[in-house]
This record gives structure tokens, C-alpha cells and sequence, in this order.
């Protein structure tokens, strides 16, 4: 299962409701920072969630819209943070233009208390944890070396207790094994293989992230059966024309590529301020039904082998003012 909070949701400059592009994964103890726009520091603290573990930042591409806000929070982490190190992946243009920032503005070529590294993407995985991979799918915007995410929840086949206790196989050690695929010997002299105890294998939870996009075709075999697509829908298809100018999608097309690949839950981002909020929705639940447009600090739930669900809004704080 994966978690997905929408910290920033706006296009190209914030608006009144709306901060610049943002979003935390959860993955169990692990946590990921998605884009860091302008004022996503302040995003995280009103959310609720907190710095602790957000030491793995992710880039789609090199725009500063998605980039700028890495300034402060590297500053706050250098200097108020207990990290160990940080480490912020992106295609090649985006990091030499966070190196920019960071070497001449924010450390001004001072060497930091904690290790930053800056690791270049490249497609497939690049990060693999217990349960579940990251991997980097290329993507066409402006300029080169953009990049979307795939998160992949392993394969699970399901411990059948009752077959268990009818083998005589209580709770501890020997149920463990049987889950990590060993077969065991019960005290009767009774062979047990972990398929007799074991389900049929099913899916984990697959999140795909795309940031700012203007071409869909080479998405489709990654996108193929996601539980939740998060993907900007900058336009409406009535300036679609305007849309492929800019390297952008429009709300209509996003959801022709979700209703095409068995996506079940389509999470509109990166909304313009030119439409209402409303025409965004009806224009792509027309062709797709399960479609929202996110709001910031919108929380969605994606579990194994079912749609994504909206959990609520993170806890937004309120600012000093408010509680004087």
C-alpha cells in the first residue's frame, strides 16, 4: 500500500488556494518528496507530516516551478534537521540547475553538515526497498531529461491461517518460514511446503507519477494497470492546440490514456488557474469516471488489487495568527 498527500497542485505560479507542485509519498517507514516548488517547506509543516525520513527528494524536470523550493528546504535541513544525508535524483539538466542553486545561493560553495548527494536518473529502477521498487519511466516535456515514477509494490501471495491450523501449525517461527518460501518438517515427521499454506499470488500496489507531460503514447506500458495515475492536466481539450505548443496535456487526453490502459483511479495535478476546478472534472469524468482533481493536501490511500481512495485532507496548521 501506498500514500499519496498533494502538497502543492497549481500550474506554472501559485495561486490563493493553490501552492506550487509538491506531493509526499508514504511507503510503510519510507517516504519520498515528489518536486519541491516554491513554499513546499511551508506545505510540509501545515500537512502535519513533517521533515522526519523525507531525506529522498525526486525530480520530474528541471522547470522552477517544480524546483525552486529546494533552496529553503536544504537550508532547513542543513541547519535545523538531525539527517543523515539527503538525496535528490533527476535527469541530468535538472541537476546541474540544482547545483546551481544550491553551491552558489544556498551553501555558497561551503561544504554542508550532512552529505547531499545528487544522483542522475536513468530509465528503470532505482530504488529497491523490501516491498516494493521505484522506477524512472523518461518523458517528453521541454527540453531533455524528464522523468516519471513508478512505484511498484512486490508480489504477495497471502498466508492461509485456517489451511495452517489444520497441518498443526500454530503461530511463531515455522509460519514465518513457510512465508519466506522454506518448506519445514513438522515434529510428526510431516513435510510442509510453503504452497500449501500460501494463496495464489496477487499484484502489489502500483502509484504511477508523471509531472508535466506533452506526449502519452510512449507512457502507455508503463501506466498499464495502475491502482492510481497522478498526472497534470494543465489545459482543457478546447486549447489542445495551445497544450502541444507548451508540451502540455489537456484534461480530456489524460483521461483517454487512464480509460486505455486499465488505470483505476486517475489523479488530475499541476491545474491551471485560467478554469474553474469544476470544468476540469466534468471534462475528464466524461470520458473516465473515476477521475478528481487534487487538491493540496489532499490524501489518497492506493492499496493492493483496488482503486485509490481519498483518506481526507492532511491536517493543514494554522498560522500564528490564527491561534494568538
Amino acid at each position: 500500500m501506498f500514500e499519496i498527500i498533494f502538497l502543492g497542485t497549481s500550474a506554472s505560479a501559485p495561486s490563493v488556494h493553490r501552492g506550487l507542485t509538491s506531493s509526499a509519498i508514504l511507503a510503510g517507514e519510507h517516504r519520498f518528496l515528489i518536486d519541491c516548488g516554491e513554499g513546499t517547506q511551508r506545505q510540509i509543516l501545515r500537512s502535519g507530516i513533517g521533515f522526519k525520513r523525507l531525506h529522498r527528494i525526486l525530480l520530474t524536470h528541471s522547470h522552477l516551478d517544480h524546483i525552486l523550493g529546494l533552496g529553503g528546504l536544504v537550508s532547513t535541513f542543513v541547519r535545523w534537521e538531525s539527517m543523515e544525508s539527503l538525496e535528490i535524483w533527476g535527469g541530468r539538466p535538472t541537476l546541474q540547475r540544482v547545483d546551481a542553486l544550491l553551491s552558489s545561493v544556498v551553501l555558497r560553495n561551503e561544504i554542508p553538515p550532512i552529505p547531499i548527494h545528487l544522483r542522475e536518473l536513468s530509465a528503470g529502477p532505482f530504488i529497491t526497498e523490501k516491498d516494493f521498487t521505484v522506477q524512472a519511466i523518461p518523458v517528453n516535456h521541454r527540453g531533455g531529461g524528464n522523468f516519471g515514477f513508478v512505484f511498484q509494490e512486490k508480489t504477495h501471495r497471502p498466508f492461509i491461517v485456517e489451511e495452517a491450523e489444520r497441518l498443526g501449525i500454530g503461530p511463531g517461527p515455522e509460519r514465518g518460514k513457510l512465508v519466506r518460501g522454506e518448506t519445514i518438517t513438522l515434529p510428526d515427521g510431516t513435510t510442509v511446503t510453503p504452497d500449501r499454506v500460501l494463496g495464489p499470488a496477487q499484484p502489489g500496489a502500483k502509484l504511477v507519477y508523471v509531472g508535466d507531460v506533452g506526449r502519452l503514447d510512449n507512457l502507455r506500458e508503463h501506466v498499464e494497470g495502475a491502482n492510481a495515475l497522478v498526472i497534470e492536466s494543465t489545459f482543457l481539450d478546447v486549447e489542445a492546440e495551445m497544450a502541444n505548443q507548451f508540451g502540455h496535456i489537456t484534461a480530456r487526453q489524460a483521461a483517454l490514456l487512464a480509460q486505455s490502459t486499465g488505470v483505476q483511479t486517475l489523479l488530475l495535478n499541476h491545474v491551471s488557474r485560467r478554469y474553474r476546478e469544476r470544468d476540469i472534472v466534468d471534462e475528464a469524468r466524461a470520458t473516465f469516471a473515476n477521475s478528481y482533481v487534487v487538491r493540496d493536501f489532499d490524501h489518497f490511500v492506493i492499496p493492493r488489487g483496488a482503486p485509490a481512495y481519498k483518506k481526507g485532507t492532511a491536517q493543514a496548521q494554522p498560522d500564528d495568527s490564527e491561534t494568538a
